[in-house]
């Protein structure tokens, strides 16, 4: 009796271990199932999106497009105004971003955990989750009307939008160094702003140029806090205090037009502009491998 009962314990114990084993597979299966259809869902937004931007984007894609400025409507133009003065506020808005948001980045990194850094860690949280139109507006109060509208102002209102990215992704890269590294270069007698120009940042450099390229990325397409600052314009000016247009306001003003022709310069605008932060995204992700290569070497 005390064999049999034994057995038939070892048995049920079995029974109840293969079945608690075929649960977690099951259990196992149906979130690698469901995980899977999430990813395809996800990915079959984002194909179709770009296939409706090519379908109708890539007909209007011309070296005329191109090269020629905006016209009235009737008149066939082009997008070079527009192209131009994307790259050339976006241009001038992160270079006026990168010494800001890296310096914050740095301070906030390698400074300690005193109220400033608190303060400046919550100014530029606050400033990550902020709409672009609340940006907008803010430029319009503080630029805008005293100055009128102006490539100046959007300038402005773009900087202020790609500053938290570069301050997060600064930040974040220098804490991940060793302080290993640091204290090897304190050890050598060198001052900690020499620490961190000639060893800190080259290292961090991989992340830090992620963090710009994405906060290009992000005020690339920004149509909003442009409509309150850089306002538009159907010509093309170097005059940094005037209205300028870009590719956002492009596609704002002439995708609810009657003229087919200017609906069809929008297309090719937000193709341009997809592909342009699509290809940033490539880069920024290349450039982040290769620094967590590096890191691990």
């Amino acid at each position: 009796m005390d064999l049999s009962s034994a057995s038939s314990q070892l048995n049920n114990s079995w029974v109840q271990k293969n079945n608690l084993v075929q649960r977690r597979k099951l259990k196992n299966q149906l979130f690698i199932i469901g995980a899977l259809g999430i990813t395809g869902l996800l990915l079959l937004v984002l194909f179709s999106i770009l296939a409706i931007l090519l379908i109708n984007g890539l007909s209007g894609l011309s070296l005329f497009t191109l090269s020629h400025m905006t016209a009235p409507q009737g008149i066939k133009g082009g997008l070079l105004n527009p192209i131009l003065g994307s790259l050339f506020q976006t241009g001038l808005a992160i270079f006026l971003a990168i010494p800001i948001g890296v310096l914050a980045g740095i301070f906030l990194a390698e400074y300690g955990n005193t109220r400033m850094v608190s303060l400046v860690r919550f100014i530029s949280d606050m400033l990550m989750s902020a709409p672009s139109i609340l940006v907008g507006l803010f430029i319009y109060t503080v630029i805008v009307i005293y100055l009128g509208y102006s490539a100046f102002a959007g300038i402005c209102a773009l900087a202020i939008l790609a500053i938290p990215l570069i301050v997060r992704t600064t930040e974040d890269t220098l804490r991940l160094i060793p302080t290993t590294i640091s204290e090897a270069g304190f050890a050598l007698g060198a001052p900690k702003w020499k620490v961190i120009i000639f060893v800190c940042l080259p290292i961090a450099k991989g992340g830090i140029m992620t963090g710009i390229l994405l906060a290009i990325s992000r005020i690339a397409g920004e149509a909003a806090p442009l409509l309150f600052t850089s306002l538009g314009n159907s010509d093309w000016s170097w005059n940094i205090f005037a209205p300028m247009t870009s590719l956002p306001l492009i596609i704002y003003q002439y995708a609810d037009s009657a003229d087919d022709q200017w609906v069809q310069l929008a297309w090719t605008a937000a193709l341009l502009i997809t592909m342009a932060v699509l290809c940033l995204n490539i880069v920024a992700k290349s450039y982040l491998e290769k620094g967590l290569k590096n890191k691990r070497k």
